[in-house]
């Protein structure tokens, strides 16, 4: 709205100062300056509010040290992270980007999902809050609604990236086609001819090739979404572990959307140039902002929890946020600490199903999952595991910074990905 304003102030006034807000960096500054402080000043009320209401953690007994002292620590917090993400937003955003639409969609989709989920939980006293299949379909139903306006809209265009020859060299320069084009095209790692167009996974489809890639686009974005925001929900378990990570996760995407979004960066990296991209810088920088003042009170010990209201919003933000980037395929690496988390629910589920029917009584490849619990438990605690190491448990504030370490790594990796070709 404020860009808005200024811009109209500017143009009518000519009034001094009124052109900061048209520049990405000021505004990005602005949005995670707000954010930061929403969410460390009114976050303080809010949690006064939901200690008021009683509106605690429902703490199973895993025998996990010091897990029974969170009981009744308030939860829903993720109400903080979504207001202090939107309300920058509104302010300083340019809100007829559709990049930026896209993203406040998605943000107060998931949390309401999050938020019904941690409602029957507290309040009906139901553990397993909202149904699996429910939550399915509200991810499902989100990556359909992201995968078709991508697909639809007019002002998801790129400018696709051609490295040719210079005369007379041997050194490559990347030049940009004259026009902008709806394409299916994604950013691949690794590779030095980095654009994989979906549509080429059908020739078989002759003509319709470039449908049918589309096709493929919108079943990839339902799948990333659904997969990256049960990653983020299963990550957060011990305090300050998922807000750490995403707040990491968002910095490498801002700075993503930021080579994307300028064609002389875009250029030098020899990636695709997508107008109007630039805009997701402001929403990262909020997105930023709202964590980390979220950690302040998360940190261990935490005073606060997300709940699956700011577990499920992180992920989806994260997921649509590298699909309207092109930049997907690099999810694997960038949040590889989700993927491994889901990866060790699944594994831990099929081999006890496996060896319970073969010696008809179930065994574990972990000590417990998600894979951040296994290394609570220390290694002579009785139980069936194929893994026992670590031997002793860790404490948590040290499984919390290793975690954040690996992702600093994965993200430095993906940057780099970009040249390393």
């Amino acid at each position: 709205m404020l860009y808005y304003l200024f811009q109209y102030l500017e143009s009518m006034f000519d009034i001094p100062g009124a052109r900061l807000f048209s520049y990405i960096s000021f505004r990005s500054m602005a949005a995670f300056i707000l954010s930061l402080f929403i969410a460390t000043i009114i976050g303080r009320r809010i949690i006064n509010r939901l200690q008021i209401r009683q509106i605690g953690e429902l703490v199973r007994d895993l025998g996990l040290e010091g897990q029974m002292a969170k009981k009744g620590t308030p939860t829903m917090g993720g109400i903080i992270i979504i207001i202090a993400i939107l309300v920058p937003c509104l302010l300083v955003g340019r809100l007829g980007n559709i990049y930026m639409i896209l993203m406040l969609v998605t943000t107060v989709w998931l949390g309401a999902i999050g938020f019904l989920d941690d409602y029957i939980k507290v309040f009906k006293k139901d553990k397993e809050g909202l149904h699996g299949r429910f939550k399915i379909v509200g991810q499902v139903g989100l990556g359909l609604i992201v995968g078709l306006t991508l697909y639809l809209s007019p002002e998801v265009v790129i400018r696709e990236n051609v490295a040719v020859q210079a005369p007379g060299t041997t050194t490559e320069v990347v030049k940009y086609e004259s026009e902008n084009i709806k394409s299916t095209q994604t950013t691949i790692p690794f590779f030095k001819n980095n654009n994989l167009d979906y549509a080429d996974l059908v020739p078989f489809l002759g003509e319709h090739a470039q449908t049918g890639g589309w096709i493929i686009f919108i079943l990839l974005t339902i799948f990333v979404v659904t997969a990256v925001s049960n990653g983020a929900n299963l990550t957060d378990g011990l305090d300050g572990l998922a807000t750490g990570t995403s707040a990491i996760i968002g910095l490498t995407l801002g700075i993503l959307a930021y080579l994307s979004g300028h064609i002389a960066y875009a250029s030098y990296l020899n990636i695709m140039y997508i107008p109007g991209s630039e805009e997701l810088v402001v929403f990262a920088c909020a997105f930023m902002g709202a964590t980390i003042g979220f950690l302040w009170y998360n940190a261990y010990p935490a005073q606060v929890f997300m709940g699956d209201t700011g577990s499920l919003t992180l992920g989806g933000i994260i997921a649509v946020f590298a699909l309207c980037i092109h930049k997907e395929l690099l999810i694997p690496i960038l949040c590889a600490i989700f993927f491994v988390e889901d990866l060790s629910v699944m594994i831990q589920v099929a081999y006890f199903k496996i060896t319970k029917r073969k010696y008809g009584e179930g065994r574990r490849v972990f000590k417990m999952t998600p894979l951040h619990h296994h290394f609570q438990k220390p290694g002579n605690a009785g139980i069936n595991a194929l893994i026992q190491k670590p031997l002793q448990a860790v404490p948590e504030s040290k499984i919390v910074v290793r975690f954040w370490i690996v992702c600093l790594m994965l993200a430095a990796i993906t940057i780099v990905t970009l040249k390393m070709r």
